[in-house]
């Protein structure tokens, strides 16, 4: 088990995978996870973990998977089922290595995936209950048509060097992402049937004006699931409401966390709602 600083390094496997840790270690209060976007990292979270953890009193980890942040590069193309590969390869040992003791997986659209695949096929006593913000279950034309032109952005706009402030190796983390999703063969990709195993509660926090994915995501979600399910559909806000809508993101996430830790008697703080 690595002992967690405020900031560092985990290796797993053959990747060192950057960390921020805020609030308590995981052995001495709930952990809440922290899953990026396709083109984030642990650093592009912000001032979101500190204030997750303010709001709940759990400790928050977030991390850079391998290609992101100052994380190792991977090797290109990305596999097709690299979600697939995080949630049920990487994620557990990780999840090991930190200690975590019990807490909520906590992940935005990539990161939500792979918290849903990790959440219906791991059946997992420590995951309290699973936060989805903007989620992919399956792939829409939106998706691929706003993918495409991001691309596009990447190529021939200051795009690249703006996301190059926050990875190592933007290539890396670009592409990585960008290439697999336009694979036709990726067209195909659909996780949902993970949602019927989902045994914790699922709050899922949707922008409705999401360019990335409609709300037939947060329809699969309510026809698949038999666990509760809480939706929060923000209006005016995209892909990522915890940073366009910040206030109202936090406010439904921490009281969705403190509800099920007050459930489980380890809440520090009433639900606001």
């Amino acid at each position: 088990m690595t002992r967690l600083t405020s900031n560092g390094f985990i290796s797993i496997g053959a990747s060192d995978l950057e960390y921020r840790m805020t609030g308590p270690a995981p052995d001495a209060a709930p952990t809440l996870v922290l899953l990026h976007e396709g083109l984030g990292s642990a650093a592009l979270w912000g001032d979101f973990p500190d204030k997750l953890a303010a709001a709940t009193g759990a400790g928050v980890f977030a991390y850079s998977r391998a290609g992101y942040g100052a994380s190792s590069p991977v090797r290109l193309p990305r596999p097709l089922d690299y979600m697939q590969r995080e949630a049920l390869d990487v994620l557990p040992q990780l999840l090991d290595a930190i200690g975590f003791r019990r807490g909520l997986l906590i992940g935005h659209s990539d990161g939500a995936s792979i918290a849903t695949i990790y959440a219906g096929s791991v059946q997992d006593h420590r995951v309290r209950g699973v936060g989805l913000i903007a989620p992919h279950f399956v792939v829409e034309d939106i998706s691929v048509t706003s993918i495409a032109k991001i691309k596009v952005d990447y190529e021939t706009t200051g795009l690249k060097a703006k996301l190059g402030r926050w990875h190592r190796d933007v290539d890396n983390a670009f592409y990585g992402w960008n290439d697999a999703w336009l694979d036709p063969a990726f067209r195909s990709w659909d996780i949902s049937d993970a949602l019927a195993y989902i045994r914790v509660p699922v709050a899922i926090v949707q922008g409705a004006d999401d360019q990335y994915g409609t709300l037939r995501q947060i329809e699969i979600a309510q026809a698949e699931c038999y666990c509760p399910v809480e939706v929060d559909i923000i209006p005016g806000a995209g892909h990522a409401p915890h940073r366009e809508a910040p206030e109202r993101t936090l406010r439904t996430l921490a009281d969705f966390t403190n509800r099920i830790l007050q459930t489980h008697g380890e809440s520090r703080f009433e639900p606001t709602v």
